[in-house]
Parts: C-alpha cells; structure tokens; sequence
C-alpha cells in the first residue's frame, strides 16, 4: 500500500499545505485579488488569506516598502529577517542602507475583527495606492500592489519568462 503524500492541494481556498516541519503542516500564500482601499485606507483580506493568518493563530503582520509596492509579512516571517539582518554588520554601508529602506520603513498592523488592515498613507503614498490595489499571494508574504503598476510588472514578467527557464529547472519543475 502507497503512502499518502505529505503535501495536498486546497484548490478552494488561497493556501496550499506544503508539508511538515517540524511536525507541523505550513499554510502559504497564494493568488492574485482585487480589492480597493476604503475611505480610511484600509483593505479586507479575503477570507483566503485571512485563513492563514487563522491557521498560525496570529493576525499580526508588518507591512514595509519593496520595489515600489508593499510586502506585508506574517509576524512569525517578519521575526526571521529582523534576526537575520540584526547579525550583519551596521559597519557595512549596504547594510544600513537596506535597514534604512527596508527595516525602517516597516509598520506592525493587526487585522482588525472584519478582516481589514489599515495600510499608513506613507506606505500607500510610497506604492502609489489610491483606490484599487491588488493583494498577491507570494507563498510566505503578500504583495500590495497599485492595480496599475502591478498589471505592468506582469506584463514584464510575461515578457521575461524565457529567462527563468534556467531557474525554474533548478528547482526541478
């Protein structure tokens, strides 16, 4: 008799169980929603998403600057960069200059009890966003987007897949 595998896909809801560490199943981002901002600058979540949050037990996130969007970080996922980059070295230029832009543009947000985050107007003014916005699964973050800015960089992307045909054997796909 066949084990059954450890990964299975939840084709109705925005996460996939991606197997176990340490005994415990992760959920993940994933899918594109259009959602716009209301009158106080807040999003809602999807329920697919919010689901996530739901399954780690914790409905805070930070939400910083990347690009020319916003990435927004469960808190478990932010806490592993803070303790990466609070090892390197702040006598290295680069490093400042990344905590600087990275790091310190960062906000704590929580999802309040509707399933909203309110995005600050530094960051919605720094990614452009207005009204409609698109919220793009990344596996362990969410990609906040300018509608328009983000069907761009699909539209680029698109035009460069050919190139990550290398990388996307390297990963055995």
């Amino acid at each position: 008799m066949l084990d059954k595998p450890k990964a299975r896909l939840y084709s109705r809801t925005a996460w996939v169980k991606v197997g176990h560490c340490g005994g415990v199943e992760l959920s993940v981002f994933r899918g594109q929603y259009y959602h716009s901002l209301d009158d106080k600058g807040r999003i809602t979540l999807p329920s697919r998403l919010r689901d996530v949050f739901a399954e780690k037990k914790d409905n805070r996130m930070v939400i910083t600057t990347w690009d020319g969007y916003l990435m927004a970080f469960p808190l478990d996922e932010w806490q592993i960069i803070e303790a990466k980059v609070s090892h390197q070295s702040i006598l290295k230029k680069e490093v400042r200059a990344f905590q600087r832009f990275f790091m310190s543009g960062a906000v704590d947000c929580s999802l309040d009890g509707q399933g909203r985050i309110l995005i600050p107007t530094n960051l919605r003014e720094y990614a452009q966003i207005d009204k409609e916005v698109v919220l793009a699964g990344m596996i362990r973050v969410i990609e906040i987007w300018n509608k328009e800015r983000f069907a761009e960089a699909m539209k680029q992307t698109e035009e460069d897949l050919p190139k990550f045909s290398e990388y996307m054997a390297d990963l055995g796909i």
